[in-house]
Protein backbone atom coordinates (compact mmCIF):
# COMPACT_ATOMS: atom_id res chain seq x y z
CA UNK A 1 0.00 0.00 0.00
CA UNK A 2 1.28 3.24 -1.14
CA UNK A 3 1.22 6.30 1.94
CA UNK A 4 2.61 9.58 0.97
CA UNK A 5 5.71 10.71 2.89
CA UNK A 6 5.08 13.21 5.70
CA UNK A 7 5.62 17.13 4.76
CA UNK A 8 7.79 18.41 7.31
CA UNK A 9 6.84 22.02 6.86
CA UNK A 10 5.34 23.28 9.44
CA UNK A 11 3.52 26.96 9.91
CA UNK A 12 5.03 28.92 12.51
CA UNK A 13 3.22 31.65 14.68
CA UNK A 14 3.41 34.45 14.80
CA UNK A 15 2.57 37.14 17.90
CA UNK A 16 0.91 40.55 16.82
CA UNK A 17 3.03 42.49 19.15
CA UNK A 18 5.93 43.88 16.93
CA UNK A 19 9.18 43.20 18.25
CA UNK A 20 11.79 45.16 19.63
CA UNK A 21 14.75 45.67 18.01
CA UNK A 22 17.30 44.15 19.87
CA UNK A 23 15.45 40.93 19.17
CA UNK A 24 14.80 41.49 15.55
CA UNK A 25 17.90 40.38 14.32
CA UNK A 26 17.99 37.19 16.11
CA UNK A 27 14.22 36.29 15.35
CA UNK A 28 15.12 36.72 12.04
CA UNK A 29 17.82 33.89 12.44
CA UNK A 30 15.97 31.80 13.97
CA UNK A 31 13.51 30.75 10.94
CA UNK A 32 16.57 30.13 8.45
CA UNK A 33 17.96 27.19 11.16
CA UNK A 34 14.60 25.92 11.89
CA UNK A 35 13.88 25.25 7.93
CA UNK A 36 17.04 23.80 7.31
CA UNK A 37 16.55 21.81 10.43
CA UNK A 38 13.34 20.50 9.22
CA UNK A 39 14.17 20.23 5.59
CA UNK A 40 16.75 17.85 7.10
CA UNK A 41 14.43 15.86 8.98
CA UNK A 42 12.10 16.04 5.83
CA UNK A 43 14.91 13.66 3.95
CA UNK A 44 15.33 11.47 6.82
CA UNK A 45 11.61 10.66 6.55
CA UNK A 46 11.11 10.50 2.76
CA UNK A 47 15.00 8.14 3.36
CA UNK A 48 13.00 6.09 5.66
CA UNK A 49 9.78 5.67 3.81
CA UNK A 50 11.43 4.34 0.65
CA UNK A 51 13.37 1.95 2.99
CA UNK A 52 10.27 0.95 4.49
CA UNK A 53 8.71 0.54 1.08
CA UNK A 54 11.41 -1.85 0.01
CA UNK A 55 10.63 -3.66 3.06
CA UNK A 56 7.21 -4.07 2.38
CA UNK A 57 7.43 -5.51 -1.21
CA UNK A 58 9.69 -8.15 0.15
CA UNK A 59 7.00 -9.26 2.62
CA UNK A 60 4.43 -9.16 -0.07
CA UNK A 61 6.75 -10.96 -2.31
CA UNK A 62 6.56 -13.37 0.63
CA UNK A 63 2.73 -13.72 0.48
CA UNK A 64 2.30 -14.22 -2.81
CA UNK A 65 4.47 -17.25 -2.81
CA UNK A 66 2.12 -18.89 0.12
CA UNK A 67 -0.60 -17.90 -2.03
CA UNK A 68 0.33 -19.94 -4.99
CA UNK A 69 1.61 -17.06 -7.27
CA UNK A 70 4.73 -18.21 -6.78
CA UNK A 71 6.47 -19.84 -9.82
CA UNK A 72 8.87 -22.54 -9.55
CA UNK A 73 10.73 -21.68 -13.34
CA UNK A 74 11.32 -18.21 -11.56
CA UNK A 75 13.17 -20.08 -8.84
CA UNK A 76 15.38 -22.19 -10.92
CA UNK A 77 16.74 -18.73 -12.70
CA UNK A 78 17.68 -17.67 -8.85
CA UNK A 79 18.86 -21.02 -8.66
CA UNK A 80 21.18 -21.06 -11.44
CA UNK A 81 24.30 -20.07 -9.61
CA UNK A 82 23.49 -22.21 -6.64
CA UNK A 83 23.37 -25.57 -9.54
CA UNK A 84 26.78 -24.47 -11.03
CA UNK A 85 28.42 -24.88 -7.89
CA UNK A 86 26.78 -28.42 -6.84
CA UNK A 87 27.38 -29.75 -10.71
CA UNK A 88 30.43 -28.38 -12.42
CA UNK A 89 31.63 -29.01 -15.66
CA UNK A 90 28.39 -31.11 -15.39
CA UNK A 91 26.31 -27.69 -16.48
CA UNK A 92 27.30 -27.36 -20.37
CA UNK A 93 24.71 -28.75 -21.77
CA UNK A 94 21.56 -28.25 -20.24
CA UNK A 95 17.59 -28.80 -21.13
CA UNK A 96 14.77 -27.03 -19.33
CA UNK A 97 11.57 -27.89 -19.42
CA UNK A 98 8.65 -26.36 -18.53
CA UNK A 99 6.46 -22.75 -19.05
CA UNK A 100 8.39 -19.61 -19.54
CA UNK A 101 11.11 -21.66 -20.72
CA UNK A 102 12.52 -18.63 -22.85
CA UNK A 103 13.28 -17.08 -19.94
CA UNK A 104 15.50 -19.84 -18.24
CA UNK A 105 17.83 -20.79 -21.34
CA UNK A 106 17.99 -16.66 -21.94
CA UNK A 107 19.79 -16.77 -18.22
CA UNK A 108 21.67 -19.91 -18.98
CA UNK A 109 22.96 -18.88 -22.07
CA UNK A 110 24.89 -15.84 -20.60
CA UNK A 111 26.51 -18.17 -18.37
CA UNK A 112 29.96 -19.04 -19.00
CA UNK A 113 30.90 -22.54 -21.20
CA UNK A 114 26.99 -23.19 -21.22
CA UNK A 115 24.82 -23.99 -23.90
CA UNK A 116 21.18 -24.35 -23.25
CA UNK A 117 18.06 -25.32 -25.05
CA UNK A 118 14.48 -25.55 -24.08
CA UNK A 119 10.85 -27.05 -24.31
CA UNK A 120 7.79 -25.55 -23.88
CA UNK A 121 4.93 -27.38 -22.79
CA UNK A 122 2.20 -24.88 -23.79
CA UNK A 123 1.21 -22.14 -26.29
CA UNK A 124 3.10 -19.20 -26.95
CA UNK A 125 1.18 -17.27 -28.50
CA UNK A 126 1.63 -14.39 -25.97
CA UNK A 127 5.70 -14.80 -25.72
CA UNK A 128 7.91 -11.69 -26.85
CA UNK A 129 9.92 -11.23 -29.75
CA UNK A 130 13.41 -12.60 -28.28
CA UNK A 131 11.70 -15.75 -26.88
CA UNK A 132 9.96 -16.33 -30.50
CA UNK A 133 13.59 -15.48 -31.88
CA UNK A 134 14.56 -18.78 -29.74
CA UNK A 135 12.09 -20.63 -31.36
CA UNK A 136 12.96 -20.00 -34.74
CA UNK A 137 16.16 -20.58 -33.87
CA UNK A 138 15.32 -24.30 -32.80
CA UNK A 139 17.16 -23.40 -29.38
CA UNK A 140 13.09 -23.39 -27.98
CA UNK A 141 10.43 -26.43 -29.15
CA UNK A 142 6.90 -25.93 -28.21
CA UNK A 143 6.10 -29.80 -27.65
CA UNK A 144 3.46 -31.68 -25.57
CA UNK A 145 5.73 -33.36 -23.19
CA UNK A 146 2.84 -36.09 -22.75
CA UNK A 147 4.60 -38.01 -25.76
CA UNK A 148 7.92 -39.35 -26.42
CA UNK A 149 10.49 -36.13 -26.23
CA UNK A 150 12.58 -35.18 -29.61
CA UNK A 151 16.21 -36.34 -28.57
CA UNK A 152 18.44 -38.94 -28.29
CA UNK A 153 19.46 -40.64 -25.35
CA UNK A 154 21.82 -38.54 -23.12
CA UNK A 155 21.81 -35.91 -25.19
CA UNK A 156 22.17 -33.35 -22.65
CA UNK A 157 24.20 -33.56 -19.49
CA UNK A 158 21.25 -32.18 -17.18
CA UNK A 159 17.92 -31.51 -17.78
CA UNK A 160 15.65 -29.21 -15.61
CA UNK A 161 12.13 -29.57 -15.07
CA UNK A 162 9.90 -26.73 -13.54
CA UNK A 163 6.04 -25.85 -13.02
CA UNK A 164 5.51 -28.78 -15.85
CA UNK A 165 4.83 -32.56 -13.79
CA UNK A 166 2.45 -30.91 -11.62
CA UNK A 167 -0.30 -30.67 -14.51
CA UNK A 168 0.24 -34.42 -15.66
CA UNK A 169 -1.99 -37.23 -14.64
CA UNK A 170 -0.57 -40.46 -13.56
CA UNK A 171 -1.11 -41.88 -16.47
CA UNK A 172 1.09 -39.41 -18.81
CA UNK A 173 3.78 -38.87 -15.44
CA UNK A 174 4.06 -42.32 -15.50
CA UNK A 175 5.54 -41.58 -19.48
CA UNK A 176 7.20 -38.22 -19.34
CA UNK A 177 9.56 -39.14 -16.17
CA UNK A 178 11.27 -41.60 -17.42
CA UNK A 179 11.25 -39.74 -20.99
CA UNK A 180 12.93 -36.84 -18.69
CA UNK A 181 15.86 -39.40 -17.32
CA UNK A 182 15.86 -40.72 -20.89
CA UNK A 183 17.76 -37.46 -22.25
CA UNK A 184 20.34 -36.74 -19.53
CA UNK A 185 23.79 -37.82 -19.18
CA UNK A 186 24.60 -36.88 -15.45
CA UNK A 187 20.85 -36.07 -13.63
CA UNK A 188 17.72 -35.07 -13.52
CA UNK A 189 16.72 -31.85 -11.61
CA UNK A 190 12.76 -31.34 -10.58
CA UNK A 191 11.57 -27.92 -9.31
CA UNK A 192 7.90 -28.35 -8.01
CA UNK A 193 5.75 -26.29 -5.43
CA UNK A 194 4.78 -27.18 -2.03
CA UNK A 195 1.37 -28.70 -0.93
CA UNK A 196 0.81 -26.10 1.76
CA UNK A 197 2.83 -23.29 0.75
CA UNK A 198 1.36 -22.90 -3.02
CA UNK A 199 -2.46 -23.39 -4.01
CA UNK A 200 -3.45 -24.37 -7.32
CA UNK A 201 -5.22 -21.63 -9.38
CA UNK A 202 -8.76 -22.10 -11.02
CA UNK A 203 -6.80 -19.69 -13.88
CA UNK A 204 -4.53 -22.79 -14.63
CA UNK A 205 -7.14 -25.40 -16.07
CA UNK A 206 -7.51 -23.26 -18.75
CA UNK A 207 -3.87 -22.53 -19.78
CA UNK A 208 -2.50 -26.22 -18.51
CA UNK A 209 -5.38 -28.47 -19.08
CA UNK A 210 -5.46 -29.53 -15.74
CA UNK A 211 -5.19 -27.81 -12.26
CA UNK A 212 -1.62 -28.43 -10.41
CA UNK A 213 -1.45 -31.90 -8.42
CA UNK A 214 0.87 -30.54 -5.86
CA UNK A 215 2.13 -33.45 -3.96
CA UNK A 216 4.66 -33.67 -1.07
CA UNK A 217 8.23 -34.92 -1.24
CA UNK A 218 7.39 -38.20 0.80
CA UNK A 219 5.09 -38.71 -2.49
CA UNK A 220 7.75 -37.72 -4.97
CA UNK A 221 10.22 -39.68 -2.80
CA UNK A 222 8.09 -42.86 -2.91
CA UNK A 223 7.43 -42.63 -6.75
CA UNK A 224 11.05 -42.14 -7.99
CA UNK A 225 11.72 -45.57 -6.14
CA UNK A 226 9.05 -46.91 -8.29
CA UNK A 227 10.41 -45.32 -11.34
CA UNK A 228 14.19 -46.82 -10.30
CA UNK A 229 15.40 -43.12 -9.86
CA UNK A 230 17.50 -42.56 -7.40
CA UNK A 231 18.38 -39.35 -5.31
CA UNK A 232 21.78 -38.17 -6.34
CA UNK A 233 23.05 -37.80 -2.47
CA UNK A 234 26.51 -36.34 -3.52
CA UNK A 235 25.39 -33.48 -5.42
CA UNK A 236 22.57 -32.72 -2.63
CA UNK A 237 24.88 -32.27 -0.22
CA UNK A 238 27.21 -29.46 -3.04
CA UNK A 239 23.98 -28.22 -3.44
CA UNK A 240 22.94 -27.57 0.25
CA UNK A 241 26.75 -26.42 0.60
CA UNK A 242 26.67 -23.71 -2.01
CA UNK A 243 23.29 -22.57 -0.97
CA UNK A 244 24.51 -22.11 2.51
CA UNK A 245 27.56 -19.81 1.41
CA UNK A 246 24.96 -17.96 -1.02
CA UNK A 247 22.65 -17.84 1.38
CA UNK A 248 19.73 -19.28 -1.08
CA UNK A 249 16.61 -20.40 0.29
CA UNK A 250 14.53 -22.15 -2.12
CA UNK A 251 10.65 -21.54 -2.13
CA UNK A 252 9.94 -24.90 -4.22
CA UNK A 253 11.01 -28.38 -3.63
CA UNK A 254 14.32 -30.01 -5.60
CA UNK A 255 14.59 -32.95 -6.11
CA UNK A 256 18.03 -33.81 -7.80
CA UNK A 257 17.91 -37.18 -9.44
CA UNK A 258 20.52 -39.93 -11.19
CA UNK A 259 20.09 -40.61 -14.99
CA UNK A 260 19.53 -44.12 -16.17
CA UNK A 261 22.91 -46.03 -16.80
Amino acid sequence: MSRRPINPSRRISESGAAPFPSSLHSRSRSPSYLSIALVILGVFLVVGYLYRGQGTSGSNKAVSRVEGDFSCTLEVERAIPVLKKAYGDSMHRVLHVGPDTCSVVSKLLREEDTEAWGIEPYDIEDADRKCKSLVHRGIVRVADIKFPLPYRPKSFSLVIVSDALEYLSPKFLNRTLPELARVSADGLIIFTGYPRHQKAKAADKAKYGRLAKLRSSTWWIRYFVQMSLEENESVIKKFEQAAEKKSYRSSCQIFHLKSYH
